[in-house]
């Protein structure tokens, strides 16, 4: 008995892992997406259970077409805020089925997950007080540093040939808001992320002429949607939308509302074109890992 019991139980769990993310969605009329609370424009709340942004537009016309690909009256989309840390773990567990973030495509995080066309290429950069005097990597020397915790900028930082001599102490924010106001109450010099998160915390900060982005660009990271490994079905609907979009000029329309029109809560304008990594990726769709990209110096 005891034999055929544990039988069953295999059979459940192999059954559980081999169905693909559109078979759940099928058979729940549910889909699960991880949003963040403070990535920018990207992707952030604006209260009460509200999730929006570029990426989280996206990712609803996404599975609005997978809805219609699947035939499903109604779909419920719930959304799960995850944090730098927790969102490879949530997506490997099942926890999420898509992650709608600002998350960057690497080598490493390949082995884990998976991701769908490249939608934005950020470049990572140095927010700081605009009085601060500070314009440069080389004038962190002896200063405090910010960044959030699970993220790689500091990691960057460091690596950056001009950083090689400086000398500075890191503190972590447990989200990227947290770090932002290591810097907005002074216990930071400086604050360490991708570009477009800081102009958006900047955008929505009491006083946005208090800060600027300065410096050299650290890295070049190809930011994407996540998706669980192995799935090659949902991956696929998931890219054959975000192509249609780009091919469209919709993912245009959608960058323009997010990053150069007022947004919510605030109606402030984060004022940040798409630079050429990111029109050349909308015109080449690939899902080129970091390595594969070349940190202007």
């Amino acid at each position: 008995m005891k034999s055929l019991f544990l039988l069953g139980l295999l059979l459940i769990s192999t059954i559980i892992h081999a169905e693909t993310t559109l078979d759940k969605i099928k058979r729940t009329n549910t889909v699960v997406m991880g949003v963040r609370e403070s990535s920018g424009s990207l992707s952030y709340t604006i209260g009460n259970g509200k999730f929006v942004g570029y990426h989280v537009e996206i990712c609803q016309n996404v599975l609005a077409a997978v809805q219609k690909q699947l035939g499903i009256k109604k779909l419920d989309i719930q959304y799960v805020p995850v944090t730098s840390q927790n969102r490879i773990p949530l997506m490997q567990n099942g926890t999420i089925d898509i992650e709608c973030g600002s998350t960057t495509n690497n080598l490493a995080r390949q082995n884990d997950v998976a991701f769908a066309v490249t939608t934005f290429v950020e470049e990572v950069r140095i927010a700081v007080k605009a009085n601060s005097g500070i314009t440069s990597i080389a004038q962190l020397n002896g200063k405090t540093v910010a960044t959030t915790t699970g993220t790689t900028s500091v990691q960057t930082l460091r690596k950056h040939e001009r950083a090689q001599k400086i000398d500075f102490k890191e503190l972590f924010g447990k989200d990227h808001s947290d770090a932002f106001l290591l810097l907005e109450s002074g216990r930071a010099d400086a604050f360490v992320m991708d570009g477009a998160i800081l102009a958006g915390n900047i955008s929505r900060a009491k006083k946005p002429s208090d800060f600027k982005i300065v410096g050299e660009i650290l890295s070049t990271e190809p930011i994407a949607i996540m998706l669980r490994k192995d799935d090659p079905t949902f991956k696929k609907a998931v890219d054959d939308k975000i192509i249609a979009m780009m091919k469209s000029g919709e993912i245009a329309k959608i960058w323009d509302k997010w990053f150069m029109q007022p947004i919510p809560p605030t109606n402030t304008k984060v004022g940040m074109l798409p630079n050429e990594n990111t029109k050349a990726a909308w015109a080449n769709p690939n899902t080129k890992p970091m390595e594969d990209y070349v940190a202007k110096k």
